[in-house]
């Protein structure tokens, strides 16, 4: 079985749609297969002159061809020349609205193949609106065509699957979460990590992810000046929308509390897992999130996370490693409470309960495994697995 992955670009600064296609694919390739499987990944390589790397350079599934795109769409005439002149048994395409993503299921179609869309959260309501005016012809020239002939829509989440099915989409839905890598530094510093002897000693919490208003940051800095009694040093990590930004320095300024509120900026590699681990919890308030990668890397290194309903992130709550609460500043001041009036035993419990949730369900090779699964299904070699719904 020969199964081809397509997305736009694997580009090092491209993302966390990149990000996760090259983590699920290294995991793919990792399997212990049959010598007559291959599952590749084609994406063109980097405009960048300054040599923004592929992810999967030097990996023997990474089919690149030369970056060609023109017009905001991303016509590629070396994407739809490689796929006329090779062919595999199922095709997977990661994203929307681009030439790429719609010429791979036009290709299946042709062929008589089967074929899978990832659309990775974007169409999600809030997705959809943004830019609506450019994506509503797309939609009716390709895309509605497109996933409504899908052989499966991969959602990452039960909250993405009831979207797409929003949408008219009565076909197959698997829901596989995104695969996490658990770096070797992670089990590091979870070894090392102390605890704060709460409730007297200041407490650390922090925001790691891109700054756009869709994230909701200031509500955290709100809900710090609700309490203005408990000791709290909030860390934003991340960088992006200089607007927004200039925004959160202004409220943090405006509610008396800017001396509480520190800017670090973009911050990855490991790197990032050692500020994840100097946080008393992760704040993650995105009015809409799709799986939030940063959630599972948080619970990695031991640190509770709060995340707001606009995340499909109800096991928070149910395996007790966090708080899957309403995204208002009174119930973000809430969970501060929580966490003031903790001990660090009762933290500690709760970081390891998360590191556990997120290496029994979405470790990189358990993921994998589901993946591959739904593949041999789709190419009529096994039973239609358990994480698959008809729309019945």
């Amino acid at each position: 079985m020969k199964v081809l992955h397509t997305i736009a670009s694997l580009g090092a600064k491209s993302g966390g749609t990149s990000t996760a296609t090259f983590d699920l694919l290294s995991a793919l390739n990792r399997l212990d297969l049959p010598d007559s499987d291959a599952i590749d990944l084609l994406a063109s390589g980097v405009q960048d002159e300054n040599k923004d790397l592929s992810l999967a350079s030097g990996c023997d599934w990474y089919r690149e061809v030369p970056y060609d795109y023109k017009t905001p769409y991303l016509y590629s005439r070396n994407i739809g020349k490689f796929l006329q002149e090779h062919t595999y048994e199922v095709y997977h395409t990661n994203g929307m609205w681009l030439h790429v993503n719609h010429i791979t299921c036009a290709t299946a179609r042709k062929l008589g193949r089967p074929y899978v869309i990832t659309p990775h959260g974007m169409l999600y309501p809030e997705a959809l609106k943004r830019s609506a005016w450019k994506k509503w012809p797309l939609r009716k020239l390709f895309f509605d065509k497109d996933i409504r002939e899908a052989s499966c829509i991969h959602a990452t989440c039960k909250a993405e699957m009831r979207h797409i099915r929003a949408l008219g989409y009565k076909g197959p839905i698997a829901i596989i979460g995104n695969p996490v890598v658990c770096p070797p530094i992670a089990e590091t510093l979870l070894k090392q990590r102390i605890y704060p002897n709460l409730p007297t000693n200041e407490i650390t919490i922090g925001f790691l992810g891109r700054l756009h208003p869709i994230k909701a940051i200031e509500k955290i800095i709100q809900a710090i000046a609700l309490r203005p009694n408990i000791h709290i040093q909030l860390r934003i990590i991340g960088s992006g929308d200089s607007d927004y930004e200039s925004f959160l320095h202004f409220e943090a300024k405006r509610l008396g509390i800017k001396e509480r509120v520190h800017f670090l900026g973009f911050i990855s590699g490991d790197e990032k897992f050692r500020q994840l681990a100097r946080l008393d919890a992760l704040f993650v308030p995105s009015d809409m999130e799709n799986f939030g990668m940063i959630i599972p890397e948080a619970l990695l290194v031991g640190t509770p996370v709060m995340a707001s309903l606009g995340t499909p992130w109800e096991s928070l709550n149910t395996e007790r490693c966090g708080w899957w609460v309403d995204n208002s500043p009174e119930s973000i001041a809430k969970v501060i409470d929580e966490i003031s009036q903790s001990s660090s035993e009762q933290l500690r419990e709760m970081g390891l309960r998360g590191r556990d949730l997120v290496l029994s369900r979405f470790e990189s090779s358990k993921v994998a495994a589901s993946m591959y699964r739904l593949y041999k299904w789709l190419n009529g070699e096994a039973p239609k697995p358990e994480f698959v719904y008809d729309g019945n």
